[in-house]
């Protein structure tokens, strides 16, 4: 393997170059979708690919898929490359770990994240009104602090290099309707809790996470990637300690790093140096070895 920061495949169209997934239509339901190794932070794209990071989401949404399909069903064709069409063939080196055949739906105009804890800009927020997106929140919380009740806190769906907005309830059942709304909130909450439980058991705790669905045929299906590094907050059980910003498996050992830097957090961003990439791949590989059981082979 190696890394992958863009792909060129010229025999199918390219629909979208996302902050990381390079996705094509194969045909009118069928999506190829590639999780390449760039890596953004606040909302910027780095300028140097985080090695086999791709992979490590791709596996980790698997992982998760699998585990949950009896709660929702998921986009999942298949993600073994033999099986794609052959016009792929001689793209194996860069496909093989890091994409799947995807059923090609629409997807719904609101991101769902979950919050088992208080971090983020959900922390940001807390601070400034005592409420998290209109919930109003018990006085007195610190940062990281575990909720009384898992919180599910819809955001608008921005466009890539603008920021998502925090929403509350009432204008996320606008954006989808009552029905839609209560089938994507208690499929994310079920999914959030049972995963934190599974989580425990490998010494990880998901502080958050972010879900989006799609809609097939009349019916609502989870889409694109499931409690991976970049999508949630996984720290060290071992090492919790509220009240105070937490060591993590995920980007933000970079966007700590980046908060250092003399920027503003525009492009272009700061350079990473070897350091950084290391340390930051480094985290996303203990993820998928703490959470899976399974070693990638993967020697940085």
């Amino acid at each position: 393997m190696k890394a992958i920061r863009q792909t060129r495949i010229r025999e199918y169209p390219l629909l979208v170059r996302g902050k990381v997934r390079d996705i094509y239509e194969i045909d009118k339901d069928t999506l190829l979708v590639i999780a390449t190794d760039r890596i953004s932070a606040f909302d910027v794209i780095m300028s140097r690919p985080i090695p086999y990071k791709g992979v490590v989401l791709n596996q980790i949404t698997l992982f998760w898929m699998d585990m949950f399909k009896h709660i929702i069903p998921n986009h999942l064709i298949t993600a073994d490359h033999r099986e794609y069409p052959a016009k792929l063939a001689s793209y194996a080196d860069e496909l093989e770990g890091r994409s799947v055949l995807a059923k090609k739906a629409k997807p719904l105009p609101m991101e769902c994240i979950v919050r088992g804890h208080i971090a983020g800009s959900g922390w940001k927020d807390y601070k400034k009104t005592g409420s998290l997106c209109g919930v109003k929140l018990p006085a007195n919380l610190r940062e990281s602090d575990k909720l009384d009740v898992v919180l599910f806190t819809p955001s608008t769906k921005a466009a890539l290099g603008t920021h998502d907005e925090n929403i509350a309830e009432s204008e996320g059942r606008k954006l989808l309707g009552d029905g839609a709304y209560d089938t994507v909130r208690n499929a994310a909450v079920a999914i959030f809790n049972a995963a934190c439980a599974y989580a425990a058991t490998k010494g990880i705790i998901i502080a958050d996470t972010k879900f989006e669905f799609g809609m097939l045929d009349g019916e609502i299906i989870l889409i694109d990637e499931v409690l991976t590094p970049d999508s949630s907050r996984f720290w060290p059980l071992v090492e919790y300690e509220p009240g105070k910003s937490q060591p993590s498996y995920d980007k933000q050992y970079l966007r700590n790093w980046l908060l250092t830097q003399d920027w503003d957090m525009k492009p272009p961003p700061p350079a990473l140096s070897d350091e950084v990439v290391k340390e930051t791949a480094a985290k996303y590989l203990e993820a998928y070895r703490k959470l899976t059981g399974k070693d990638l082979g993967i020697t940085l």
